[in-house]
């Protein structure tokens, strides 16, 4: 019986995809192909936060590590284009070795800490960590079972 709730909601307490994440080489020229491709407005990318403000560890590290970010919400999900910057992150590491193309799935979750180390507890460990305005997210390398990298969302209440 103890593990009925675990079987039912399964390891993050939801199974509701919030957002796909595409790395690109150039956020505008591919904003441009979605925005024609779907008929809409070509969102504007904003620049994530500077490490000070982000906190941003990659590997267990500090990275000064940015990206731009482009957002289309496509009814109850986001696409989330992202073009790194040459610092060491998932994002420039998953560019370099696989080029374009689909870099994870994300959910958003409650109970961030004990998220992670329920995941790492299963062989999966956290890659990359941050916080941006409204609450954080943790990469977690669910690669070798799942074949995509889950990002963890947390927003505050």
């Amino acid at each position: 019986m103890k593990n009925e709730t675990h079987v039912k909601t399964g390891i993050l307490g939801t199974k509701v995809i919030t957002q796909i994440g595409i790395l690109v080489e150039d956020i505008e020229k591919t904003s441009q192909a979605y925005a024609d491709f779907f008929g809409i407005d070509k969102p504007q990318w904003s620049l994530t936060d500077t490490v000070d403000i982000a906190q941003t560890e990659y590997k267990g590290q500090s990275s000064e590590a940015r990206a731009k970010l482009a957002f289309f919400d496509m009814g109850s999900l986001q696409l989330e284009l992202i073009e790194p910057d040459q610092h060491p992150s998932t994002w420039r590491d998953h560019l370099n070795e696989h080029g374009e193309g689909p870099h994870h799935i994300a959910f958003i979750v409650d109970g961030m800490k004990e998220k992670i180390q329920l995941l790492e507890s299963t062989h999966m460990p956290l890659v990359q960590k941050g916080e941006y305005t409204g609450g954080r997210y943790a990469y977690m390398d669910t690669f070798k079972d799942l074949k995509i990298m889950f990002e963890l969302l947390e927003n505050d209440r």
